[in-house]
């Protein structure tokens, strides 16, 4: 089955064809942002990091920032520094280049201030939307999607009509040899025990306990109840009670198949099959770090409503329930309440949903690419110095 896409000169494949205008400390925030304004097929994603950081936390960060360069879905990139941040952009870049991404650096304080920087952004943006745009879409196979799974604002309803449905389609994917990217280690805790039985080997069953054991700790190290975090006050309206009940419904999402690996925060899987991503659930982090592993889509699943999308890679909102959906039509793709009223089987909503995602790969829009929402932080392992 194929589906339409953009090669890159890596061997990769992306479903979208951005320029990304990419900060390298949020010194540059502003103008990177300017610099993307009002220039059709350029986005930039700005962000509050990329100074004052030691150790595994700027390793962290220079990790995402690179690995969401290196996004298929991006065919070149303008890396914008301040000239004496931590991460410096010429460190960015030279990584990025491995990738054989086409991209150049504009420093402010070399360029003589924000204006200038600004002009000479705009025009380097323009020259590469000019190349990118003559690479045309062509047939490629679904096994070149990876997936991102992502849930939030869940309900009563999730783990029985939206979850799943989402996890049939993942299994249908990984059956022709695509990949899907698991994360969300907060709503794990409680069944670790249940995804770790479908481990493809005991190294990756040591690693889903490992790092979920990591995420509890760290949680308990606080000396607060997570009730109220996890599961959310909006959890608990709708219906939810306990982190347990929350986690069960949630890690259906990622279908029936064998967990192949387990990575870290924004680090590239290299297994098919589906992946497990460590991270938080908070919606930013989250969906960043999917961004930064590779996912060229990301489907998210919710009861109580979500808006947030990401600025390269299309969103695909799945309604737990039929109420959701009609009162936020204007943000939710997909109504799996179906499946609760017994107008079609997990099957057949699933096999919707899939076709969904495929046009989605080749083109369709989703509510929140139209809308142009950008959810995104990138998640800190230390404080700021």
């Amino acid at each position: 089955m194929n589906v339409l896409g953009y090669k890159r000169e890596n061997g990769t494949v992306g479903f979208r064809n951005y320029v990304l205008i990419l900060p390298s400390v949020s010194c540059a925030n502003k103008v990177a942002e300017e610099i993307a304004d009002g220039i059709e097929g350029v986005v930039a994603i700005p962000h509050q990091c990329g100074c004052g950081q030691l150790g595994e936390d700027r390793e962290q960060t220079t990790r995402v920032l690179v690995n969401i360069a290196a996004n298929p879905n991006v065919a070149a990139v303008v890396v914008v520094g301040l000239g004496c941040e931590g991460i410096p952009a010429d460190l960015l870049g030279d990584k990025i280049s491995s990738f054989k991404k086409p991209v150049e650096i504009v420093v402010i304080q070399k360029e003589g201030g924000s204006l200038r920087a600004i002009e000479k952004g705009r025009r380097l943006a323009l020259k590469m939307v000019e190349n990118s745009s003559k690479i045309k879409r062509e047939p490629v196979s679904i096994s070149e999607i990876t997936l991102g799974l992502k849930c939030g604002g869940s309900d009563s309803f999730s783990g029985i009509s939206a979850n799943p449905v989402l996890g049939f389609a993942v299994d249908s994917l990984i059956a022709q040899g695509g990949r899907a990217v698991l994360t969300e280690i907060s709503e794990i805790i409680g069944a670790e025990h249940i995804l770790a039985k479908r481990a493809a080997n005991e190294i990756v069953k040591k690693r889903i306990l490992e790092v979920v054991t990591r995420f509890e700790k760290k949680a308990i190290s606080y000396g607060v109840d997570i009730r109220g975090t996890q599961p959310s006050p909006g959890n608990i309206r709708g219906g939810l009670t306990t982190i347990e009940e929350k986690s069960i419904g949630s890690i259906i999402k990622s279908g029936t198949t064998p967990i192949r690996e387990v990575v870290e925060y924004g680090e590239i899987p290299r297994e098919k099959g589906v992946v497990l991503m460590n991270g938080p659930a908070y919606e930013p982090h989250s969906l960043a770090g999917l961004l930064a592993t590779g996912v060229q889509i990301i489907a998210f699943t919710t009861g109580r409503g979500n808006p947030c999308g990401t600025a390269i890679a299309p969103v695909i909102k799945i309604s737990s329930n039929t109420r959701l959906y009609e009162r936020m039509n204007d943000n939710i793709d997909f109504n799996a309440g179906v499946v609760v009223s017994g107008e079609e089987t997990f099957q057949q909503a699933g096999q919707r949903l899939l076709n969904l995602i495929l046009n989605v790969a080749s083109g369709e829009m989703t509510k929140a690419e139209i809308l142009k929402d950008n959810a995104f932080d990138i998640w800190r392992l230390g404080t700021s110095i």
